[in-house]
């Protein structure tokens, strides 16, 4: 029985990576920079997408895919910021992967930054490249100060680390610099920037690394 649950699970992660693949050649033909955005319900996601696009969408033309188990409350809160956007409801899956993406992706050959908004998870997107080029992993203190001592995985592989809502770490007994050093510890290579969406901390940090990635992703894809 295990040994046909293992074979199941590396055919579908070849599988996965085969749409990835295409996926990402997709994003290369029409110079598109993607961003896999992950991390838990609540942590502050589909705010940074408005945030970003609030900030920067005169410079780049904005898509999103919003992975949800079900409903749309992210595709309309995205919207209104004029974000190009389409809802992916993943039904039973905990995670986007490449399938779900290389279905949506057709319709953002148009734009210059998509964001992929895994389903709110620490755990289960870690194994499914989406074809993206960065990977993001976004925390709250609220989720408190273990939280990535706990799911070491995906701060593995992630670009770049967000620590939101520190404006409440007193009010949680939250030690953020506990999970700086747990970052720090896990991945050295990534900018670990500390956010409070809702007061405006943080976001210049985000949009200073954001438009660098975007820049240095544009010209590996000779865009």
């Amino acid at each position: 029985m295990h040994k046909i649950e293992a074979d199941v699970q590396i055919s579908l992660l070849e599988e996965n990576r085969k749409y990835a693949g295409e996926n990402r050649e997709f994003l290369r033909e029409h110079g598109v920079v993607s961003f896999n955005l992950m991390g838990a319900t609540g942590s502050g996601k589909t705010m940074l997408i408005e945030k970003t696009a609030d900030k920067i969408g005169e410079k780049y033309r904005i898509g999103a895919i919003l992975g949800d188990v079900a409903g749309d409350d992210d595709f309309k809160r995205v919207k209104k910021h004029g974000v190009k956007a389409k809802m992916v409801n993943t039904g039973k899956e905990c995670h986007l992967d490449a399938h779900f993406i290389h279905h949506a992706i057709e319709d953002f050959a148009d734009v210059d930054v998509l964001f992929m908004e895994n389903v709110g998870n620490l755990v289960c997107p870690v194994d499914f490249d989406l074809g993206e080029d960065y990977r993001i992993v976004m925390v709250s203190v609220t989720e408190g100060d273990d939280v990535i001592r706990k799911h070491p995985e995906i701060f593995r592989l992630a670009d770049a680390i967000i620590i939101n809502k520190i404006s409440l770490a007193d009010a949680v007994e939250c030690d953020v610099d506990t999970m700086i050093r747990d970052a720090k510890r896990l991945n050295a290579r990534a900018p670990i920037i500390k956010m409070d969406l809702k007061k405006e901390i943080g976001i210049e940090e985000w949009i200073e690394w954001f438009v660098d990635a975007v820049e240095r992703a544009k010209k590996l894809k000779g865009v």
